[in-house]
């Protein structure tokens, strides 16, 4: 009888698992095929997911890029001043401070000058303050002509836009607070061929032409006219052709800034990216704001006027009784006290829808 060491099977011999032995091992194989196989598809399945992530996300990191990079370009042009005055204001005649209810909006100056780079007693040719209500469902452009007479704080009755020329737009926020009794809580001033620029940017705009007049090699009649930039410029700087001088000058400069603003607003400009760089780049470039006006309040009240409509802005002036003449013999606008004192109250309560000019 032969004998088998534990490691030596006859040649002849058939290796025999235990019982059922043979049915374990094929099952053990196949769970480590199938383990095997839904790992590779996991991994599959990630790839996939993470290619679908990546085509996601490459727009989204491009808007975001642009995005980065119109922030950079309106921090880097836009330049903050002492625009407001240090003064607690607005007061009364008797110098005390006139309270401003909480809730009531947002009151914008905006100062247009040809007087150039530096401004040195230059006068302020445009002066419209921007009511923004509190919901932001509409908003109220009020133009202020440059000949009101009024009180300028330590300066005596004079123009309303000497007082800028006086102490520059400090001043000027001073006295226009203390003639309607409400807060101006934003300044922002830019020259005239800041809204040359911006004109150009959107590719023009349409504005609605009430009086007719001809000058400097233009002819504009009444109606809807598209005026790019230098012919805007031209519209908005004519006075002494039209009917009622620096009034009906306002008015062209109320119609010209309603255009802009709707055209800058539209869908046309917010979803073209090189039309809107080009504009927030002109709009900027020349833009001067208060010390507490930052990037991040501009932006959100720009996205919060998004929607604005036509039928949603309107334009008044600040009112007067009729023109006259100064003691020192300058051409003037008489303040209509009481509805100055109204229109004020307006502003300060956030009920401007209502006031009737």
């Amino acid at each position: 009888m032969s004998t088998y060491g534990p490691s030596s099977p006859p040649d002849d011999a058939t290796q025999v698992e235990p019982e059922d032995g043979g049915d374990a091992l094929f099952h053990d194989r196949a769970s480590r095929h199938d383990a095997q196989k839904k790992q590779r598809e996991k991994r599959r399945n990630r790839r996939v997911l993470v290619a679908a992530l990546v085509l996601l996300l490459v727009p989204v990191l491009a808007v975001g890029g642009y995005l980065v990079w119109l922030n950079q370009i309106v921090s880097s042009n836009i330049k903050q001043e002492q625009l407001l005055p240090d003064v607690p204001g607005p007061t009364n005649d008797k110098g005390e401070t006139i309270e401003q209810p909480t809730g009531n909006g947002t009151n914008y100056l905006l100062i247009g000058s040809d007087a150039g780079p530096g401004r040195v007693g230059g006068r302020s040719d445009v002066m419209v303050l921007v009511h923004v209500p509190e919901d932001k469902h509409n908003v109220t452009l009020i133009h202020f002509p440059r000949d009101l007479y009024v009180s300028i704080p330590d300066h005596g009755k004079n123009k309303l836009n000497a007082a800028f020329a006086f102490g520059g737009s400090p001043l000027l926020v001073q006295t226009m607070q203390n003639l309607l009794g409400a807060e101006i809580d934003h300044v922002a001033m830019v020259d005239f061929e800041g809204f040359k620029r911006m004109t150009d940017a959107v590719g023009g705009v349409e504005v609605k032409v009430e009086e007719g007049s001809t000058g400097n090699g233009v002819t504009f009649t009444e109606g809807t006219m598209h005026m790019d930039g230098e012919t805007a410029l031209i519209f908005v700087r004519q006075r002494k052709q039209l009917s009622e001088g620096d009034i009906s000058r306002g008015k062209r400069q109320q119609a010209f800034i309603k255009a802009l603003m709707l055209k800058t607003l539209s869908a046309e400009t917010l979803t073209n990216p090189v039309r809107l760089k080009d504009f927030i780049d002109a709009a900027t470039s020349n833009l001067i704001v208060d010390q507490d006006l930052d990037v991040g309040t501009m932006r959100s009240e720009a996205f919060a006027m998004k929607g604005l409509r036509g039928r949603d802005v309107r334009f008044i002036t600040a009112p007067f009784t009729g023109f006259g003449t100064s003691p020192e013999g300058a051409s003037i606008d008489i303040v209509d006290e009481v509805a100055m004192d109204s229109l004020g109250e307006a502003i300060r309560t956030d009920m401007v829808d209502d006031y009737q000019d």
